[in-house]
């Protein structure tokens, strides 16, 4: 017999920040969460590990216990990643839970969890080091 296997239930989202990049996949599962296959409880440093946790410790147990979540974040800096990865989780459990009292938690903790951040760096131009900064002219 040829029979296809039940279709899994899994979830896409993505979060930003900075020129970090993170893309998290939700599964059912066992409550395991990983950021670039390591499980986030051993995950270094701890600063970004607590900025990664705060939208899991907004969300109840028994949800949490039901999926697991895949983060693989690239580019900027440790920080940056860190927000993009907390950007992607809170958008997943979002998305899996459907739930209005969640997305509520979220933005009153805090709004950039849900709404990116749009600065970006602004691009060098020419005749000086940086930005903004010219180069020092002398007439004596």
């Amino acid at each position: 017999m040829n029979s296809m296997p039940s279709r899994e239930r899994i979830l896409l989202t993505s979060g930003k920040r900075k020129t970090a990049i993170a893309r998290a996949t939700v599964r059912n599962g066992r409550g395991r969460i990983r950021i670039n296959k390591i499980p986030l409880e051993i995950f270094e440093p701890s600063i970004a590990r607590d900025k990664i946790m705060e939208p899991i410790l907004q969300t109840d147990k028994e949800t949490l216990r039901q999926i697991n979540i895949d983060v693989k974040v690239s580019g900027g800096g440790f920080m940056g990643q860190a927000e993009a990865s907390r950007m992607a989780i809170a958008r997943a459990l979002l998305n899996w839970t459907k739930s209005a009292k969640l997305k509520t938690a979220f933005t009153d903790y805090d709004r950039s969890m849900m709404a990116g951040d749009p600065r970006r760096k602004e691009s060098k131009k020419f005749g000086g080091p940086s930005a903004r900064a010219r180069d020092q002219k002398s007439y004596r």
